[in-house]
């Protein structure tokens, strides 16, 4: 499938941050070798774990459904895990999306439940397991990869699943469940991830992309068009089951639309004036306050 000449998040977060007057940039998850795991059998054979970078709803944090700004106080800092029935109400509040060009109104475009349940009716899979999986958008890689990943991995394996979709929403998440992806892979359980942040995924070497050339918070497909998110998630479903070796990367047909406005403006300091970047860093360091006054009370 072809290239869509996507943002490189790795090299716009890089500038946008030193505008910032941050002068430390991140240093993004790397990998020497791929990781890998072959299904075990058929994919309507198939237990299907979803596991998702979106949150519950916290009780005191102040505004988290859609439309609301950043909201450090709303993010977690462990993985969960929470029934699928009654459809769970998710928010991303807490994270990074564009919120120049999605509202977050739909959670189908983050949390693809209801995309992976029609597959289910129709016999693609085999089963959805029985718990939802939140994973932390956690920039510390040590932290991802020693607490976060083996604890995600004990809950799937538990549950009996037998693969894992991946649903990232910000930069960080597109790491984060990177991370992820790969240490299921080293357990046995087959991953694909959704994404729009091409270069960060692939960068860690993950096994199975699927690539969305939308703005961050839509990796599931668009907002209100259940035939989007059905499809996307199909395209996500035929790559599991089909890629035959590591770094397999597919990218969505859909177009967002045809005015590509919205790549040119997302975290781009060259579009900012002077007093905007000085008003979005001292809303950085308020949100950093409250994500740490949050980790320190859990």
């Amino acid at each position: 499938m072809s290239d869509q000449n996507p943002i490189s998040y790795i090299e716009r977060t890089r500038a946008y941050y030193l505008a910032l007057g941050y002068n430390n940039p991140y240093e993004w998850a790397a990998f020497d070798a791929p990781a890998f795991t072959k299904l075990k059998k058929p994919l309507n054979e198939m237990k299907i774990g979803l596991v998702v970078t979106a949150a519950p709803y916290k009780e005191g944090a102040g505004e988290q459904g859609p439309g609301a700004a950043y909201n450090g106080g709303a993010k977690f800092f462990d993985v969960w895990a929470m029934p699928t029935e009654p459809m769970p109400h998710l928010y991303i509040s807490h994270i990074a999306i564009d919120r120049d060009h999605t509202t977050a109104e739909d959670q189908g475009t983050y949390f693809p439940l209801k995309a992976l349940q029609d597959h289910l009716a129709e016999g693609k899979i085999g089963g959805i397991a029985e718990h939802i999986y939140g994973f932390p958008t956690n920039r510390s890689q040590r932290t991802n990869i020693e607490k976060d990943a083996p604890a995600l991995s004990q809950m799937m394996i538990e549950d009996g699943c037998d693969a894992a979709v991946l649903v990232p929403n910000c930069p960080v998440c597109h790491q984060s469940v990177a991370i992820a992806a790969r240490h299921l892979e080293d357990n046995g359980i087959p991953t694909v991830i959704m994404g729009a942040a091409k270069d960060i995924v692939m960068r860690a070497r993950v096994p199975r992309l699927l690539f969305s050339d939308f703005p961050l918070g839509n990796s599931a497909g668009k907002p209100h068009d259940q035939i989007s998110q059905y499809e996307t998630m199909q395209l996500a479903l035929d790559l599991l089951a089909g890629a035959e070796e590591a770094e397999a990367v597919w990218d969505n047909p859909q177009i967002w639309s045809e005015d590509h406005c919205w790549k040119e403006v997302y975290s781009n300091p060259d579009k900012l004036s002077a007093e905007e970047i000085a008003r979005r860093r001292a809303a950085f360091d308020a949100a950093k306050t409250d994500a740490q006054k949050s980790k320190r009370s859990e």
